[in-house]
C-alpha cells in the first residue's frame, strides 16, 4: 500500500509552484496594474471635471433662459395691459359715437342707434383679433372708414347740409359689408 505522504507532498509542490507562478506574474506586470489605475483614476478625475464644467454652464444656460423668459413675461403684461387700456379707449369712443349718432338724430329709433354701435363693435373686435399685421391694418382702416363716415353722416344732418333723415352712408356701409 501506498502512503499518502508522496501525495500529499506532490499536491503541496504543485500548491507551491502555482503560487510561485502567480506572485511572479504579479511581479512582472505591477508596473502595468499600476499604470492602468493611474490612467483608471485619471480619467475618473477628467469626467468628474467635465461634469463639473458642464453642469457649471447648464446652470449659466438655465439662468439666462429665466431671465429672458422674465422679460419677456414683464413686456408681454406690459404690452397686454396697454392692447386693454387700448381696448378700453376704444369701447369709450364707440360709446360716444353712439350718443353723437343719438343727439344728431334725435327722431332715430333707438335700435339703429345700437345696430351702428353694434356694427363698430364687430369691426373693433375683428381688428383686436385679427392673426396678422395685414389683416389688423385691414379691418382699422375699415373701423376708421365707418367711424369716419358716422361722424360725416352725424355733422352733415346737424349742420342742416342733408335733408336725409337717416344716416344714409353709415346704414350703406352696414349693408355692404
Amino acid at each position: 500500500m501506498t502512503t499518502p505522504k508522496p501525495r500529499l507532498l506532490a499536491l503541496l509542490k504543485l500548491f507551491h509552484g502555482l503560487k510561485e507562478t502567480h506572485l511572479r506574474w504579479l511581479s512582472d506586470n505591477q508596473a502595468q496594474h499600476a499604470q492602468l489605475k493611474q490612467a483608471q483614476a485619471l480619467a475618473a478625475k477628467s469626467l468628474e471635471a467635465e461634469l463639473q464644467l458642464k453642469s457649471v454652464q447648464l446652470a449659466h444656460q438655465i439662468s439666462l433662459l429665466r431671465t429672458q423668459n422674465a422679460t419677456e413675461l414683464a413686456m408681454f403684461k406690459t404690452k397686454c395691459k396697454q392692447d386693454l387700456k387700448d381696448y378700453q379707449q376704444y369701447l369709450a369712443s364707440l360709446e360716444q359715437l353712439k350718443h353723437t349718432i343719438k343727439s344728431s338724430y334725435t327722431h332715430l329709433p333707438e335700435a339703429v342707434a345700437f345696430t351702428i354701435h353694434h356694427h363698430a363693435k364687430q369691426l373693433l373686435n375683428e381688428m383686436w383679433e385679427a392673426d396678422t399685421v395685414e389683416q389688423k391694418m385691414r379691418h382699422e382702416l375699415r373701423l376708421i372708414q365707418f367711424m369716419t363716415t358716422v361722424h360725416e353722416d352725424a355733422r352733415l344732418h346737424k349742420e342742416g347740409a342733408t335733408s336725409e333723415h337717416l344716416p344714409e352712408k353709415t346704414l350703406h356701409l352696414i349693408q355692404h359689408v
